[in-house]
């Protein structure tokens, strides 16, 4: 049966398909599998952990993922570390595709297979995995397997994202404090870089509340990632559900056939069918509303799963936004700050510009005195000091006159 296959350990007789091209020629087929390689479609390892907490190191191709676990080939591109993808939780009707931040794997009712990686995060999930599920094997847990692995990469991401928001506000605020005090190219420069981190991890969290909210609002989503449930629903009515519908599509093409000829004998068979369809439309209703509460009850475990990491995750968002809103409020203060300093330079070039005005017309005097032409003034010298002494006063009249209308119009005060 279907659910019998899943439980093997991912299908080793698969995998000398993707190696027999070997027999071909040695030269040739080496060359062919590193062409695959390059192009990313050949054999990569893979680490899979199955419900006791086994571990296994197994060399897998793409092909052989997607037959295991039904997968089309778009969500493995999910899981590729040469690419880049946002966070992303994908339901699908044998496995459940997570890639949050480091932690990129393939979660079904049986195992968990994911990248062998030496990241940190992918350790640390492969262990704290390996050891909850040893803990939990002979004690009683209301979540299923599933959910146990998806809760445990939510919690890393979570805990992942919080620590580097933590680290980060940890590095912002004594250096906005000492930019707010002494404004200079080295604080400017460390503030717009610390300020590219902030906005890179804040879309990286955004995304993964995102992603958590989308799967809260969609009940069909939740219903589709509960593994278990199914492969106990597939399991348990195997071949029953099959042999009745074969038997009613017999009967129908039989109706179907002798309809024209025995009237009789099409009321008698269409009234059998009607009774046969009655009794499968019950029985399906009756499977359907057991299957549905059931699916009912278990999506609101998940849905509270969820709620409980988008509290934590919504929690860190809030946070990175207090911190832009500080660094905003802090680069506010610098421009007020700038702005001050700028108009008091203006007040300064203004009273600069009034004083070098009325030294050029004292100028103007001595200028039209030093021209070549006949007055009385010459014959007196003392006469020319009361000209200097005139211009002096008018000058410093003049600049008084400036500085009264300056304050009239409000331009600075004095």
């Amino acid at each position: 049966m279907e659910g019998s296959r899943s439980r093997t350990p991912l299908l080793p007789s698969d995998l000398p398909e993707s190696t027999s091209s070997n027999n071909t020629g040695s030269a040739r087929g080496l060359s062919g599998i590193q062409g695959l390689k390059k192009r990313g479609h050949g054999s990569r390892s893979w680490i899979k952990i199955d419900l006791h907490g086994n571990i296994s190191i197994l060399e897998l191709d793409k092909a052989t993922i997607m037959r295991h676990c039904s997968l089309p080939g778009r969500d493995l591109r999910l899981l590729d570390p040469l690419f880049i993808h946002p966070s992303t939780i994908l339901g699908r009707e044998k496995a459940i595709v997570v890639s949050l931040e480091q932690i990129r794997c393939i979660i079904t009712a049986d195992d968990v297979i994911l990248m062998n990686s030496l990241d940190e995060s992918v350790a640390q999930y492969k262990f704290e995995l390996c050891k909850r599920l040893e803990s939990n094997e002979d004690q009683s847990d209301d979540l299923p397997f599933e959910f146990r692995a998806l809760e445990l990469a939510l919690e890393l991401t979570c805990m992942s994202l919080d620590a580097q928001a933590q680290q980060l506000q940890m590095e912002i605020y004594p250096v906005l404090d000492e930019l707010a005090s002494s404004i200079n190219t080295v604080n400017l420069e460390r503030v717009r870089r610390l300020k590219g981190h902030l906005l890179a991890l804040t879309q990286r969290v955004q995304k993964v509340r995102d992603e958590i909210e989308h799967l809260m609002d969609d009940d069909g989503d939740m219903a589709e990632m509960y593994l278990t449930e199914k492969k106990q629903r597939s399991e348990g009515y195997p071949s029953s559900d099959l042999g009745f519908q074969t038997n009613t599509s017999r009967e129908e093409t039989i109706v179907s056939k002798s309809a024209p000829v025995s009237p009789v004998g099409s009321f008698s068979g269409t009234h059998k069918l009607q009774r046969a369809f009655t009794s499968f439309v019950s029985s399906s209703r009756q499977g359907s509303l057991l299957s549905s509460s059931n699916g009912g009850e278990n999506i609101d475990k998940l849905e509270m799963l969820l709620e409980a990491y988008f509290v934590v995750i919504d929690h860190t968002l809030s946070k990175l936004l207090s911190l832009k809103e500080y660094i905003d409020d802090t680069e506010d203060l610098i421009n007020i700050k700038l702005g001050n300093v700028q108009n008091q330079l203006i007040q300064y070039q203004l009273l600069l510009t009034a004083a070098t005005f009325l030294a050029t017309a004292f100028a103007a005097v001595t200028a039209v005195f030093g021209m070549n032409f006949a007055a009385t003034v010459f014959d007196h010298p003392s006469t020319f000091n009361w000209v200097l002494v005139i211009s002096s006063v008018a000058c410093g009249f003049l600049y008084f006159s400036f500085l009264m209308y300056f304050r009239y119009k409000r331009i600075f005060p004095l």
